[in-house]
Formats: C-alpha cells, sequence, structure tokens
C-alpha cells in the first residue's frame, strides 16, 4: 500500500518558485526573473508546451523566434493602488523561459494563446513527421 501512496505524493509534488540567476554577462533588463512551470505535451501533430504565467497580460508577453530559439519573456508590475506588504510569501517578478527547437517543428506555424495568466504554444510538427495513412492499390 506504501507503493501507492508514494506515487501519489510524487505526482502532487511542486516545484518551489526560484529566480533565476544571472550567470554570465552583464543584465539586460532590471528586476526579478523566474523561471515558470512548464508542461509538455505531444500528439501525434504537434508539441503543446504550458506554462504557468500568474499576473502577466497579453500587452506585457512577448514570444520570440530567432535562430530556433523559442524565448518566452513575461513582465509583472507592482500594483501601484495597492498598499506595500510587510511580508510577502509570493514574489513578484517576470518570467522568462528559452527552448531550442528541433527542424522537426514547423516554426512558421506556431500559435500562442493566454488566458488567466496560462500561456499555451503550439508547435505542429512538419509535415513529414506527421503520421500518414498509406493508401493500397487495387
Amino acid at each position: 500500500m506504501t507503493g501507492k501512496k508514494d506515487k501519489e505524493k510524487k505526482e502532487l509534488a511542486h516545484r518551489e518558485k526560484e529566480p533565476i540567476e544571472r550567470s554570465a554577462g552583464e543584465p539586460t533588463r532590471s528586476g526579478i526573473f523566474y523561471s515558470p512551470s512548464v508542461d509538455i505535451y505531444q500528439t501525434g501533430d504537434a508539441i503543446t508546451l504550458i506554462a504557468d504565467l500568474p499576473g502577466v497580460s497579453r500587452d506585457n508577453l512577448d514570444i520570440d523566434l530567432k535562430d530556433s530559439v523559442l524565448t518566452i519573456t513575461g513582465s509583472v508590475g507592482e500594483d501601484e493602488d495597492r498598499p506595500r506588504p510587510v511580508y510577502r510569501e509570493y514574489g513578484i517578478g517576470g518570467y522568462m523561459r528559452r527552448f531550442t527547437l528541433s527542424d522537426k517543428i514547423d516554426q512558421g506555424k506556431i500559435s500562442a494563446d493566454l488566458e488567466n495568466g496560462v500561456l499555451t504554444v503550439v508547435l505542429p510538427k512538419a509535415d513529414s513527421l506527421k503520421p500518414r495513412k498509406i493508401e493500397i492499390s487495387a
């Protein structure tokens, strides 16, 4: 019975929110940036990324594709109408995550949607990789 409980604990586990470390070079953006949690799903037709970006609006979200690197950057600003907190357990900051795409993705057909802080990016597979039905001739 303990094996089932251990499996349930693993499924319920979550990753703590940690800021992205500035490793090399000079920072080009001010403020704290976090690496958002991302779930990746694959079907026969596409790979889908689902990223949690709480507090990010469409106006503050950038998705760039350059040299087969997909970069997601979202900004979250302080709400100026709210009083400054004395104690805070949830850090405010932007989000940034990069993915290197293979040539198996049809980069011209990538689509994205942001709803209620959840970003869905669909990466369609190239037509040559999609499963296809082969007709049998008579």
